[in-house]
């Protein structure tokens, strides 16, 4: 379990507030050591930061110099102090705040409010004071707005919690609370987990990696290992640093909050799977394609071609015949992904995908009744599955506009029962990628073996993966987990 500390000039600013266990003043953290697990302590200076030198701004660098994590960096002390960066109108507030200024006795040109880490009492006002806080994590600020020839946000700076009042004093309360739920979770006394690790889910997805009974399995096998395992959402971005792990259990895409996640777990330190180079090197099969051709693993024959090559079409008919595939480079779940049947469809799907990507991969067509989904967590295959295509269908899934997505069937197999030839090309195919947790799509038929993709964050579903290994699949992922956590 991490620790956190929570840093005030002094003790008595922390007087209208529930006492805590992990509050400290300037001087006690100044004497404090750095302790050998510095890297699981979460610092939240609370100290005045708004002077150069200060109490404030020396907390802050010396849980850096420590390796501790703390709010605010110094890095965003210095840019709160760069004017430059601030002074900017913000889209979507100016009628909030235009409201705001009409609600006293008078219209006032110039408005403040206090951020206490992303909320504040102005619900239209939450979005820019979410962004802020991504930008500029800082426990408390002060935002000014001056009316010009639009409201914009004139000035910027740094609180402590001696410097507020009545209402103000709950709402910093709650927000804190909110932020960092470890604080009053759990008396000294209960037993704390080694490790904790966030599990980043969207309830709304149609079709995530895993359903909510895989989810409850992964809890139960981090009990298991003495993991705690919690479920987050993308609203708790700013709550990362609380853990030791990430595991993405949500579909991953580039220009999407799940590789903002990937990325700022793996900055705090965090053990995270799957890595952003993992989600940048499986989410294009453009890099697949190519990683593939260099490290000599199997694949139907592909082609690169702009959809705006005036002689792709002649090209792609007389190197791969009819039928070929065509898909986009970002495509998941079956998505993006077009079967051709002659020279019009093809002129047709070309002409749409012109929009889409600037490069598209075209494949010969290799009719198999299933694919292989081998899946491999630190280069070492840990299930085995057959997914057969859907009934009148030549892909797995057959997306619907008006209702879910329709899916073959399955059949979950021991590893050591797939031709050795398949699981040889799936270890081949993640080589050059990482040694994170992989689902290989493999077409098996005729005497050849042909990679299609490699995916980063692979389905596990209750009834579905984990039928041969049960709960056996889970504790495999977790103690890996571990593993990582321990060697780190």
């Amino acid at each position: 379990m991490a620790q956190l500390i929570l840093v005030v000039d002094e003790l008595s600013a922390w007087e209208p507030y529930f006492p805590s266990e992990d509050l400290v003043d300037f001087q006690t953290y100044l004497k404090q050591s750095s302790g050998r697990d510095a890297t699981r302590t979460r610092v939240i200076n609370l100290c005045r930061t708004d002077k150069y030198l200060s109490n404030g701004y020396y907390c802050s660098l010396l849980a850096e110099a420590r390796g501790q994590h703390v709010i605010p960096s110094v890095a965003t002390l210095n840019s709160l102090r760069n004017k430059a960066l601030f002074a900017f109108g913000f889209d979507g507030v100016g009628e909030a705040l235009q409201r705001l200024a009409e609600s006293g006795d008078e219209p006032v040109r110039e408005l403040r409010l206090k951020s206490y880490f992303g909320q504040c009492a102005q619900p239209g006002l939450l979005p820019l004071c979410r962004e802020l806080f991504e930008r500029l994590p800082s426990p408390i600020m002060e935002l000014t707005f001056k009316l010009r020839s639009r409201w914009e946000l004139a000035g910027l700076r740094t609180l402590s919690p001696r410097e507020l009042k009545g209402e103000e004093e709950d709402q910093f309360a709650q927000a804190l609370e909110a932020y960092s739920r470890i604080i009053w979770r759990k008396p000294k006394s209960v037993k704390r987990s080694r490790y904790d690790l966030a599990m980043l889910v969207n309830p709304d997805e149609a079709l995530p990696p895993s359903d909510p009974k895989a989810l409850k399995r992964f809890i139960k096998a981090g009990e298991r290992a003495g993991v705690n395992v919690e479920i987050i959402t993308r609203k708790d971005y700013q709550r990362l640093a609380e853990y030791d792990g990430l595991f993405i259990r949500e579909t991953t895409a580039i220009d999407h909050h799940t590789f903002r996640f990937a990325q700022k777990a793996e900055h705090e330190g965090l053990v995270v799977m799957d890595s952003p180079t993992s989600i940048l090197r499986c989410a294009n099969k453009v890099f697949l394609a190519e990683s593939f051709t260099k490290h000599g693993v199997p694949t139907p024959k592909t082609l690169l071609v702009s959809p705006r090559q005036k002689d792709a079409a002649d090209w792609l008919e007389q190197d791969l015949g009819y039928p070929l595939v065509l898909k986009i480079p970002d495509g998941a779940f079956s998505r993006g992904v077009y079967k051709v049947q002659d020279r019009s469809q093809l002129q047709d799907t070309l002409t749409r995908l012109r929009k889409a990507s600037a490069l598209v991969l075209a494949q010969e067509y290799l009719f198999t009744e299933f694919d292989w989904r081998i899946g491999i967590l630190n280069h070492q295959p840990i299930f085995a599955c057959k997914y057969f295509m859907v009934k009148g269908h030549w892909q797995i899934y057959r997306h619907n506009e008006e209702k879910e997505a329709d899916s073959g069937a399955f059949v979950t197999l021991p590893t050591y029962e797939v031709p050795k030839a398949v699981i040889n090309a799936a270890l081949k195919s993640v080589k050059p990628i990482g040694d994170g947790l992989y689902g290989v799509d493999i077409k098996e038929g005729k005497g050849r073996v042909a990679v299609i993709e490699v995916n980063d964050n692979p389905n596990i579903d209750h009834g579905v993966e984990d039928v041969f290994l049960k709960d056996r699949l889970y504790d495999i992922v977790i103690e890996d987990f571990v593993r990582r956590f321990e060697a780190g």
